[in-house]
């Protein structure tokens, strides 16, 4: 049931997006009087439609995404060959128009897409949220695999470091290095850590991660290990764990963050132990095998701390400033496509997102409905940038595609042949039903590997 919840929220999710594409089509069309023939919200044949001025609005039978239909949007080698007979293009037609005016329609559904990322990213900052984090302090990778060397380890960052700057921006939460890591494979960054009250940087170079397509530097977050919430009727709470509790020992074993426990339970075959302090004493808590193999039912404390609700102005501010922060770093993430990532793992297709967003939500819905709301609301934002930049790329097919044949015809001052046209197109359909399949390959990877 949950599989199903998650695809129907995220169909909506996706059918925003695309909406909203097709609505700044259908708005920059009308701007430039090109006559638009049918507008639709969803796709299929119309279950509703009506006709207001010189365009039909539609309901699609499937109602996700929608599209704008213009007069003569599709007719280039009749209007070509009406032309060359020394007939024009029907007036208020899309071929009709001046080049300039059909590079505005084709520039208004990328530009529409990041409209739609600013006023949720405004909305989202204004009504202010709770961020769930941990701290800078980190782990080695390298202790935990017992199998590779890192980065880290080469630059000489050990288990317990505080991370407190990189390239001299401040640090104070582990999802901070985690963002500036991620977006630097095989460039030189300089980590400035604190051990022992000194501070000291370092250079260290991230690798490429072929399966993520981000850098990585070989570290993890160092959780204490207290415990936050337990589970009712949960192993944990039949065991006498509480809220505050802070775990000692596991299977008598020394334990100082949640990396040392998860590593002693999936070396546990048997009962587990667990020594704990509580208000300066100390207990136990015995669990049964079966019980150990399982979910104990209890988390780890971690940071909990809500952003300032802000005033109209400031959130479009910040609203812009996030939105320009998220297309920059999809435009350089763009580069890591041929850089050799495993494109079925790196690269996600409409089934993976649609699952991906609803599995957002549905997450955050769990933790109530504002979380949630604002849970789909970001990722939503997310992918409605990484379309408007998937869109803008100069390939056939794509609006920036056409958008480069427009700026030809302006050049050029007359019609491209429709043959040239035609060999565009086709090489555009190739490379994008070769991404599909690669898409829709990865996608069933995802599933399998879950």
């Amino acid at each position: 049931m949950s599989i199903v919840i998650n695809i129907a929220l995220g169909l909506i999710g996706l059918g925003v997006v695309v909406f909203f594409h097709e609505l700044g089509h259908f708005l920059a069309a009308r701007l430039v009087k090109i006559n638009v023939e049918a507008f639709s919200i969803g796709w299929g044949n119309p279950v509703l439609k009506k006709k207001i001025g010189s365009v039909e609005y539609r309901i699609g039978m499937f109602p996700v995404g929608g599209y704008c239909k213009m007069q003569g949007e599709t007719n280039y080698s009749e209007a070509w060959e009406n032309m060359r007979d020394g007939k024009t293009a029907e007036k208020g037609s899309y071929l009709a128009a001046s080049p300039w005016r059909r590079i505005v329609v084709s520039a208004g559904g990328p530009l529409f897409n990041l409209v739609l990322a600013v006023i949720l990213l405004s909305v989202i900052w204004g009504a202010g949220f709770e961020i769930n984090t941990v701290g800078n302090k980190i782990i080695l990778a390298s202790e935990i695999s017992n199998t590779e060397t890192f980065p880290a380890d080469i630059a000489g960052i050990k288990t317990g470091d505080l991370i407190k700057s990189i390239n001299g921006q401040e640090i104070t939460y582990y999802h901070e290095i985690q963002e500036i890591v991620a977006l630097n494979p095989n460039k030189n960054i300089v980590i400035t850590v604190e051990r022992d009250g000194q501070e000291q940087s370092m250079n260290v170079t991230p690798f490429l991660d072929k399966a993520t397509g981000a850098g990585r530097v070989g570290i993890y977050s160092w959780i204490d290990a207290v415990i936050d919430t337990v589970a009712e009727d949960s192993p944990a709470q039949r065991a006498g764990l509480r809220t505050g509790d802070r775990i000692i020992s596991a299977n008598g074993i020394a334990v100082h963050n949640s990396e040392d426990f998860r590593a002693i339970r999936i070396q546990n075959v048997g009962t587990l132990l667990i020594e704990y302090e509580r208000g300066g004493q100390r207990g136990e808590a015995l669990f049964s095998a079966a019980e150990a193999e399982g979910e104990l039912g209890f988390s780890w404390e971690i940071i909990r701390y809500r952003t300032p609700n802000l005033s109209f102005p400031a959130a479009i501010a910040k609203g812009i400033r996030e939105s320009y922060r998220t297309l920059a770093v999809s435009v350089t993430s763009l580069r890591l496509l041929f850089m050799g990532i495993d494109l079925t793992q790196a690269v996600s297709g409409p089934v993976r997102i649609t699952y991906m967003m609803g599995d957002v939500a549905t997450q955050g819905f769990e933790q109530g409905v504002g979380t949630g709301l604002r849970s789909i609301a970001n990722f939503i934002a997310l992918i409605s940038i990484a379309l408007c930049v998937m869109n803008m790329l100069p390939l056939p097919m794509l609006d920036g595609g056409m958008i480069i044949l427009f700026l030809v015809e302006m050049i050029r001052r007359k019609p491209i042949p429709p043959k040239a046209i035609s060999v565009f197109n086709a090489c555009g359909m190739a490379i994008i039903l070769c991404l599909m399949v690669l898409a829709l390959f990865g996608d069933i990877m995802f599933f399998v590997r879950s």
